[in-house]
């Protein structure tokens, strides 16, 4: 008997071995590129920069007299309402027709993920410019056509977010879409079936057999889309400047934390606006987790 388990063992010990060999580079990258600087960042938010002195006084400041910093997580809430719901939303229509038998549906699948090959500030200064622009860009054009003034796309404060929205669901639609494909494509040809059968329509089959057997995959996108949302920062950096009357309407915490960092020079202050921003992360995965098991169905 110990003969045989002894080379069981030594299995067990291999497979172990082999596994933590081809995971060791990630765990290695998470540590060195993620968790040595955050901690370094609370450490940094801990120390005034004037004095040294290690306490809370960038907490403090931070909650009690930066009126920048609250319109900052505004702004960083209205982009993630505006921005998650529709593009989870419109990704997983997108992907459900694309799922379909149609012709030139690799074509539409490329082109739809085109725009994650390109770089953020190449699709801000083409929509910017190309698009939003209120006097010679495109959609203003077209609403003219129709007699509509369109409006200040890029200069009116109350209307930027909203530019910065329609910008990020376009450029993160097609790697949400990519996910919800393959998830479409596990779903076994046999519910739907069934479903026929039965007598059941597109949008039954759709609510009652579509969005639960995805749900696991939806509730992934959810959850990054959410966090992309929160940190975001490249689309408000090429949208609005500091000198721009919108600049206030587009920073984000983000976009708080760069200047406050690299403009201004006081990482100190700079990290406690990222710990915040994690400790918002943090918060919107724990209630999405939470409300997980009402809505996500893990068995097929």
């Amino acid at each position: 008997m110990q003969t045989k388990a002894l080379p069981r063992k030594r299995r067990i010990k291999s497979n172990w071995a082999w596994a933590l060999l081809f995971v060791a580079p990630s765990i290695i990258g998470l540590i060195v590129l993620n968790i040595v600087p955050f901690g370094e960042s609370i450490g940094l938010s801990l120390t005034d920069k004037q004095t040294g002195a290690v306490g809370v006084s960038n907490y403090v400041r931070l909650f009690t007299s930066d009126k920048y910093f609250w319109q900052s997580n505004v702004n960083t809430f209205l982009f993630t309402v505006l921005t998650v719901p529709v593009g989870v939303f419109l990704a997983l229509v997108l992907a459900v027709l694309l799922n379909r038998k149609l012709r030139g549906r690799s074509i539409y699948r490329a082109i739809f993920f085109l725009p994650l090959v390109c770089a953020p500030s190449a699709i801000a200064m083409v929509w910017r410019w190309g698009v939003f622009n209120s006097k010679t860009g495109a959609l203003n054009q077209l609403l003219s056509l129709v007699g509509i003034q369109g409006p200040a796309w890029i200069s009116d404060p109350h209307v930027i977010m909203f530019t910065i929205a329609i910008v990020a669901v376009w450029a993160s639609v097609g790697y949400d879409i990519v996910l919800l494909l393959a998830g479409l494509q596990n779903i076994s040809k046999t519910y739907y079936e069934a479903a026929l059968i039965d007598g059941a329509g597109p949008w039954q089959r759709f609510r009652y057999i579509t969005v639960p057997l995805i749900s696991p995959t939806l509730f992934f996108v959810l959850i990054m889309r959410t966090m992309n949302a929160i940190r975001q920062f490249d689309l408000s950096f090429m949208f609005s400047q500091d000198t721009d009357l919108t600049f206030r309407s587009a920073q984000t915490l983000l976009y708080q934390f760069y200047r406050e960092t690299f403009m201004k020079l006081n990482a100190n202050y700079g990290s406690a606006i990222v710990v915040w921003t994690v400790v918002i992360v943090l918060i919107f995965t724990a209630v999405q987790f939470l409300l997980e098991k009402k809505w996500v169905h893990y068995d097929q």
